[in-house]
């Protein structure tokens, strides 16, 4: 009798677990986003890591770009979604890429008549290219709009370094590749910065086009914005809001009651609590998964493989790129009947070269099996990232995407001259030239750079080649246009890097023409499996966050200070991997603040 009790229970606690409650969603209202922390393609760590650090409030918060697209694009369609209200204060990073991913569906859900509404105590550059795309802009009274530009600084540690009787070898091939400058220079080259110049120029000319088209301006309006903001702040009396008001940034300068009050005026109040009639992000996508749970679609299916992060050799968890798991990916796609064309869609500044040739090898080998493949880039698709969409039949970008950068490099550290100076000599024998070679207490071995700078100037031979399969050009060709160099989409278009420029949609769009098929297709997404225990600790997660928000452990300050110093840590964990002297990398420092 009590076994069966306990199994009752188990029964019990497991249908409460995985039963999938459908929110009821108000016959009129607004659906709400409130983007959290960086704006990411795909969710950082393995799913039951992250839904414990979830619950607990740790990690750094992410919100995928894909949940905000699917379900602004379904409410376009929805006739019980009749506005959008943005928020965008807890935004804290996003790429020009993503946000034209979210500004497309934005664009669809307005066309279709409804009201979008943005609000912000304040809009930084990122948050305002959101709030920038809505009919209705409201800024608090005491907030400001911050346009600064883009820029490139590096810190240079060789004196540092010098001081420590540290020497870091860094061997490359392609003059533009940088990514060993903060270690053997005080400043800047000038290979790089005129690269940096252009590309930099590139996504600020971008940015300020798209802002301007969505409100109305002229661009150098923005220009002349941001080049005179502290003046123009001065002659306001420090007053920065009403500077972005005159300044036609914004529609008006409102509280967020007053906000609310414009929102009840849209779409009606809640009878149940005080407020307008509204649902959030997970209740609707919830809502939107239900309804289309069962449908069917007789063009079959095209797969969709996401490359986001760092690519690095064997089995990675998500929000890094695995040579091994990633090609199994993408080897699940080839094996599934269903799947008729391939989208590899690539946010990556690339990494391990072995890991980089695992899945250029996969995606040859969808081609084929006669499956079509799409490259489509995010933010960053540059070296490694484009050495994995060369083989691709078509590549498609965002004309502020930063790409190019083919190059390659190793590095290595010695620190016998540190040891020295503390009174440690090493001495020792072996029994061939190369015993005790790529020992970092000893100084580097003529051997040891002769066979670094021959590995990395191959592994560039075979970059160039790769490209040039793919590009339909020669080798030389591509050598002219590469040697690390970074570009953005729109010179990456000029250049032949790219077919054309587009988003995740076009890029879809493209996969389904290549592979002969109609429009009512299913987007499928291949990702590893979950196991069970997996499966049912997710389902957990929601219970554990919610109960944690409400008793306020989630807002513990040593949990906050964690998250703020994860940058610090993820840098010296990236130099700790290419400090490894087992691979070389195409990787690209090439990222903008």
């Amino acid at each position: 009798m009590l076994h069966l009790l306990l199994l009752l229970i188990i029964v019990a606690l497991l249908f409460a677990l995985f039963r999938q409650a459908i929110p009821h969603l108000p016959e009129r209202g607004a659906l709400v986003i409130r983007p959290s922390g960086e704006l990411t393609e795909q969710l950082s760590g393995e799913p039951v890591a992250r839904a414990l650090n979830e619950a607990q409030g740790q990690g750094a918060p992410q919100t995928l770009l894909w949940d905000l697209t699917r379900a602004i694009r379904a409410a376009a369609h929805d006739q019980r979604i009749q506005a959008l209200l943005i928020e965008t204060d807890d935004l804290s990073s996003a790429g020009q890429a993503k946000l034209e991913e979210l500004a497309a569906a934005i664009g669809e859900f307005r066309r279709a008549g409804k009201k979008v509404v943005a609000h912000g105590s304040y809009f930084l550059q990122n948050q305002y290219y959101l709030a920038a795309q809505a009919d209705e802009v409201y800024l608090d009274p005491f907030g400001f709009v911050l346009l600064d530009g883009y820029g490139r600084y590096r810190m240079f540690f060789k004196d540092a370094l010098d001081k420590l009787a540290i020497d870091v070898h860094l061997i490359r091939a392609g003059k533009f590749k940088s990514a060993d400058e903060p270690f053997v220079r005080r400043d800047m080259s000038a290979e790089d910065k005129q690269e940096s110049s252009v590309y930099l120029q590139a996504l600020w000319r971008g940015y300020r086009d798209s802002v301007a088209r969505a409100r109305h301006l002229d661009a150098e309006a923005l220009n002349t914005y941001a080049n005179e903001y502290a003046a123009a702040v001065t002659r306001a009396g420090g007053d920065s809001a009403q500077v972005a008001l005159q300044a036609h940034l914004v529609t008006a300068l409102h509280t967020g009651g007053e906000v609310e009050q414009r929102m009840t005026e849209l779409v009606g109040s809640n009878a149940d609590h005080h407020g307008f009639r509204a649902v959030g992000l997970e209740d609707y996508l919830k809502a939107v998964a239900a309804s289309t749970r069962l449908a069917r679609h007789r063009d079959g299916a095209i797969g969709v493989v996401i490359a986001s992060g760092e690519i690095l050799d064997g089995v990675q968890p998500p929000g890094t790129v695995g040579g091994e798991s990633t090609a199994q990916l993408l080897r699940r796609a080839r094996d599934d009947d269903e799947v008729k064309a391939v989208v590899l869609r690539i946010d990556s500044p690339g990494g391990s070269v072995l890991a980089s040739e695992q899945i250029y090898r996969e995606v040859r080998a969808l081609r084929a099996a006669g499956k079509p493949v799409v490259a489509s880039m995010g933010d960053l698709a540059a070296s490694g990232g484009y050495y994995i969409a060369a083989p691709a039949d078509e590549i498609l970008a965002s004309a502020n995407t930063i790409t190019g950068s083919i190059g390659v490099f190793a590095t290595i550290p010695t620190f016998d001259r540190t040891l020295a100076r503390l009174g440690v000599q090493v001495d020792g024998v072996g029994t061939t030239a190369l015993s005790g070679m790529l020992r970092v207490d000893r100084p580097l071995q003529p051997q040891a750079e002769a066979i670094l700078q021959a590995s990395v100037n191959h592994s560039y031979a075979q970059f160039l080649d790769r490209v040039a399969a793919g590009r339909n050009k020669k080798s030389a060709d591509i050598d002219a246009i590469a040697q690390g160099r970074v570009w953005a989409g729109s010179d990456a278009l000029r250049l032949g890097l790219i077919d054309h420029t587009g988003n995740f949609h076009d890029a879809l769009q493209a996969a389904a023409r290549r592979a002969h098929i109609g429009s009512d297709y299913e987007v499928r997404l291949v990702e590893p499996e979950l196991s069970f225990a997996q499966r049912l600790m997710l389902n957990m997660r929601d219970y554990a966050g919610r109960v944690l928000r409400a008793t306020g452990l989630a807002q513990i300050p040593a949990l906050r200070l964690v998250a703020q110093l994860d940058p610090w840590q993820q840098e010296l964990a990236r130099w700790q991997r290419f400090s490894a002297a087992r691979g070389t990398y195409a990787y690209c420092f090439c990222g903008v603040h």
